[in-house]
């Protein structure tokens, strides 16, 4: 063997041993406790690849300094001294790779060798540190959102803190009972194995139950088995230590308790949907026009003009905090409305399952749900007239009893204040006594008008959502920023149904119910969408379902039946085995209905509060309880309120219900107007009083005025005349069980039939809704 030979292999074997003796002493690798990131490796190879010849230097240290029970330590406890620095490793490892300029030096802490290491040089590595590694940069945000602190956890409830904290309690234990904690910590943890627990010293134990179970689980647990195996003081001190990161995880797991499984309609057992995997957000504006959408089948334009807002006010839940105001501060107080069925209550519980599970909104250090119904119950309550703000809060959540936080000046947080047109307290927002602190009490009147001026809870950002005829009684001084939910576009009534269904039975489903033009309208609101959902998805269990076009009155006497319903669920507390509607129920209903077909007949669609009188109805009751009509934005110089129906098709079925009920229970047709012309085969001898009588009363209106002024109201007429609406759906509601069925329906069916048949020299244009009508009437459900 030659002399160059002989010398390389003596190198490479010096080499070899070097490398053996690193990874001897090399720390185990880990999320937390690395000083040197995965990236490291990857960008000097990278440098190696593209022939870079900069070298790294390497200050080599033992990788755990201690001093042995011989020697002088006042650390006699466990017999070990820990030289740790005071914050976790982890807390400057995370961004190593990313802050280092060009030329940076990258330190090595894992090799032994400290024989050529000096003080000297230990100063001047603390130059180049302090030189060559700055601070993390502050994140690239939009330039819409606040620019400060977004998405920072508070340093005491962020992972250093905890880190720290954990390791100065455990540091505490003598060793057995160290040794005692970890086998206690893994018999109850699943998770974590006897390995993992038990391997190296206590910085590794720290690090890996981070590591593996997140900082929230991991001081719970460690805080459990302190107080299992008699350690009550360090356990005390420790939840003392991370007290405000325990309240803001007890608030969290509250939230996702609440919020993680959606319960829509009756709940079924077995048929749990997570809100996280069928959840569409909807348009949300920050322009508000009332949320009605002026589409229709046959009118271009609704009797009276509605504004749609544009695509450029629309806003993300969980941005609306970070709104604005006019002069550039951020919105204290957020106002959210729509229509019933529009989601509102999904998408709070949306946002929240998004703030517990720490994917956005994490600078806001704990978000308190109060809900209008919430305070309603306990205004009923004769023990407790009077409360001040931190008993309310304390009441509904004992993790925040004695919570101080909510009085510091840094302390951000939100208030969710929901179902505003719960409350039907008197709100007296002009002599109401002012509370200037937390801890008044006072009745719940003054609290909330308090909350809402902002002299309770002063620190606090505030989420009221309610229906507008609700919340449209909050002076305006108090209010930010209004916000408004449109619903669902197009495409996102298509992830809607493919979020819930396989792809197969998902594109049967869409394709089926936009065979109907109204009902892809009305589906722009979730609460009609999952109606469509749920209702077809029963359906297509059935063979051969789909070959006819679905009929479009048995979903509006779905929606009919179900906002009453919830207007004696929410309002007047009735439980599900309790909603039989009383002759109060009915005559309220029959009097919307009344109203209703009026309006049709003037060709109105926005009614005032006067008209409500007219009819003998409360405005309450009808534009917020009833969950079919809604408050428009007042446009009228004097501050005059009006209000519509959720949809003009709406207004068009309860008219056709006014008149059909009519019908049925006093027998008399209120659209007679006294000459009536039947045809020939007709035999009845009173011919009004007949549904035949009926359907002809409402082709002549239909027919001799122009095109949508009557169509959808024929059209829901003969839906209601057929037996599985007025004798299925509506019977134990509206009607009582066992009525008699509307007869004559064949001679109705006929006198359809002779109608399309005219109508193809003289109405074209009204051929396919006259088929609809016929349809509607006689089509049986598959």
């Amino acid at each position: 063997m030659d002399s160059d030979t002989e010398v390389e292999r003596i190198f490479r074997q010096e080499n070899e041993d070097d490398e053996e003796e690193k990874k001897k002493w090399k720390r185990p690798p880990s999320s937390y406790g690395s000083m040197k990131s995965d990236s490291d490796g990857e960008e000097e190879e990278e440098e190696e690849e593209e022939g870079c010849e900069e070298e790294v230097a390497m200050v080599c240290a033992p990788q755990f300094p201690v001093v042995l029970p011989g020697t002088s330590t006042d650390h006699d406890k466990t017999g070990l001294q820990m030289d740790r620095p005071e914050s976790p490793e982890t807390h400057y490892t995370m961004t190593t790779q990313q802050t280092k300029p060009p030329g940076a030096i990258v330190i090595d802490t894992r090799s032994s060798d400290l024989g050529d290491f000096s003080e000297e040089d230990e100063e001047d590595m603390d130059e180049l540190l302090v030189n060559h590694s700055p601070e993390p940069p502050e994140p690239v945000e939009p330039e819409d959102t606040i620019q400060t602190d977004e998405n920072r956890l508070h340093p005491e409830q962020d992972l250093p803190h905890i880190f720290k904290s954990l390791q100065t309690t455990l540091a505490r234990l003598t060793r057995e009972d160290l040794s005692k904690f970890k086998i206690w910590f893994y018999q109850w943890e699943p998770d974590i194995s006897m390995k993992q627990v038990m391997e190296g010293d206590l910085l590794d134990f720290v690090d890996r139950i981070l590591e593996v179970l997140g900082q929230d689980r991991a001081l719970m647990h460690t805080i459990i088995t302190l107080e299992s195996v008699h350690k009550k003081q360090e356990a005390d001190d420790l939840r003392a230590l991370c007290h405000r990161a325990l309240v803001r995880f007890q608030l969290r797991q509250h939230l996702i308790r609440s919020h993680q499984v959606i319960r829509e309609g009756v709940v079924r057992a077995g048929r749990q949907n997570l809100l996280d995997t069928i959840y569409v957000e909807p348009h949300i504006s920050k322009c508000g026009y009332g949320g009605i959408d002026p589409y229709h089948e046959f009118r271009p334009h609704p009797p009276t003009p509605l504004q749609v807002p544009s695509p450029d006010t629309f806003v993300g839940v969980n941005d609306m905090l970070r709104l604005q105001k006019a002069d550039g501060q951020p919105v204290r107080t957020v106002v959210t409305t729509g229509i019933p069925g529009i989601g509102m209550s999904v998408s709070v519980g949306k946002f929240c399952l998004d703030w517990a599970e720490e994917r956005t909104n994490k600078e806001l250090q704990f978000v308190i749900k109060l809900s209008f119904p919430n305070f309603m119950l306990l205004r009923n309550s004769p023990d407790r007239t009077e409360m001040s703000i931190m008993e309310v809060i304390e009441y509904h959540h004992s993790e925040c009893k004695g919570m101080k936080y909510l009085e510091e000046e840094d302390c951000k947080f939100l208030i969710i204040m929901d179902s505003f047109d719960c409350y039907q307290g008197h709100l007296d927002w002009e002599n109401a006594p002012v509370i200037n602190d937390n801890y008044t009490k006072a009745h719940l009147d003054v609290l909330i008008v308090n909350i809402i001026r902002g002299t309770v809870l002063r620190g606090a950002r505030i989420w009221i959502l309610g229906r507008r005829a609700a919340v449209s009684q909050i002076p305006s001084q108090f209010i930010d920023a209004v916000t408004e939910i449109q619903g669902f576009s197009d495409e996102m009534k298509d992830e809607f149904l493919n979020r819930r269904f396989d792809t197969e039975l998902a594109t049967k489903i869409m394709t089926h119910y936009k065979r109907l033009p109204s009902l892809s309208m009305l589906a722009r609101q979730p609460f009609v969408c999952w109606m469509v959902a749920t209702v077809f998805e029963r359906c297509y269990r059935y063979r051969d379902y789909g070959v006819h076009p679905p009929r479009l009155t048995p979903f509006y006497v779905s929606i009919f039946t179900v906002q009453a319903n919830r207007r004696l669920q929410f309002y007047y507390g009735k439980g599900d085995h309790e909603l039989k509607w009383s002759s109060d129920d009915k005559s309220l209903l029959i009097k919307i209905g009344k109203m209703a077909f009026k309006m049709l007949e003037r060709n109105v669609s926005v009614f005032e509060e006067g008209d409500l009188k007219e009819y003998g109805l409360k405005l309450t009751e009808v534009t917020v309880f009833s969950g079919m009509c809604t408050e428009l934005p007042s446009a009228a110089s004097d501050g005059r309120r009006t209000f519509c129906f959720i949809h003009f098709t709406f207004q068009e079925f309860m008219a056709a219900l006014y008149v059909f009920t009519i019908f049925r229970s006093e027998s008399k047709n209120v659209l007679d107007s006294g000459v009536l012309h039947m045809p020939k085969f007709f035999t009845s001898k009173d011919q009004t009083k007949s549904a035949a009588g009926l359907v002809q009363c409402a082709l002549d209106r239909t027919l001799s005025t122009p095109l949508g002024h009557y169509d959808m109201f024929l059209r829901f007429l003969c839906g209601l005349l057929s037996p599985d609406c007025h004798d299925n759906m509506l019977s134990g509601y509206l009607f009582r069980h066992k009525s008699p069925k509307v007869g004559g329906l064949d001679e109705a069916q006929r006198l359809l039939e002779e109608a399309i048949q005219a109508a193809q020299e003289n109405h074209r244009d009204r051929v396919e809704n006259l088929k609809e009508c016929l349809r509607e009437m006689t089509q049986e459900d598959e």
